[in-house]
């Protein structure tokens, strides 16, 4: 399989491209500085050179509360970024499979998102999402939404870095309990897009860690199985106000995905391999 990746050197462009080194595809790995989304001359160059049979675009501006101030730089990478590498998709006759994010929801629901439930995003990042995600619909009807939600790994800055940087000076952190998600280790979510790519999906899939919590939760279990004895102690969002403003609740369902016969693992089996990798990389 010939695949070419946008977002090579990003949290999940990292893992992807393990991912099919190992499976020994034919890989083409891009970063921003490779190829920039908002140059669509540069966009249809890459894919020109060397025509994938996949095209992964996990690259994105991921800021979620940089984008509320920088609304312009939202929209230019994460949806039209994104069209211009659809419409260089449909001209090499490539398939297309686009990371979005549960941020395209408002929250409002108390049991799993199911993949034909109503967009209605309530920040400028999860909005420059769900357009994109109508536009290459209408582009490539073929194309593979990929959903995903509360990623973290190695490869870069996460919740649970976060938390265990955040333990280790303080005997106690202050963790919002009223955002209830599903972590989503973005090896585990590699292996699971690679999978949907030989299966040819086409469509909104949604792909996390089975299981789901709140940030409170997540912290919880990230402090318990680092052994650490930090008190970790629920607030409310409103008592933690940021610029862009979260669902309350995006547990995304996981019938999509099994459809194609992929099963995640339970979050708490990816958190604890991850700090697993973490303890690994420290000595």
């Amino acid at each position: 399989m010939r695949v070419t990746v946008f977002g090579a050197s990003g949290l999940l462009g990292q893992e992807l491209v393990q991912e099919l080194s190992i499976e020994q595809d034919q890989l083409t790995a891009l970063s921003s500085k490779d190829a920039d989304l908002r140059d669509p001359a540069r966009v249809r160059d890459v894919i020109r050179d060397s025509p994938p049979d996949w095209i992964l675009l996990s690259a994105a501006y991921t800021d979620v509360d940089g984008c509320e101030s920088n609304r312009d730089r939202a929209f230019a990478v994460n949806c039209e970024g994104a069209v211009n590498v659809a419409q260089a998709a449909r001209e090499a006759g490539s398939r297309l499979m686009f990371l979005s994010t549960d941020y395209v929801f408002d929250g409002s629901k108390r049991s799993p998102y199911q993949t034909s439930d109503a967009r209605n995003p309530t920040s400028v990042y999860g909005e420059s999402k769900a357009r994109a995600e109508e536009r290459l619909l209408d582009i490539l009807p073929e194309v593979c939404i990929a959903r995903t939600s509360w990623l973290f790994g190695h490869a870069g800055k996460c919740f649970p870095a976060t938390i265990l940087k955040l333990a280790s000076t303080r005997p106690e952190i202050s963790v919002v309990n009223d955002q209830r998600g599903s972590p989503t280790f973005t090896r585990d979510l590699a292996s699971a897009l690679v999978q949907l790519c030989r299966a040819s999906a086409s469509g909104i899939v949604h792909v996390t860690n089975s299981g789901d919590c709140t940030w409170y939760e997540f912290a919880t279990e990230i402090v318990r199985v680092s052994g650490m004895t930090t008190a970790v102690k629920p607030v409310t969002t409103a008592e933690f106000p940021r610029p862009a403003r979260r669902p309350a609740y995006s547990v995304l369902s996981p019938d999509s995905l099994r459809a194609y016969n992929v099963h995640m693992p339970e979050w708490q089996d990816a958190l604890r391999r991850y700090l697993e990798g973490q303890a690994g990389a420290a000595r």
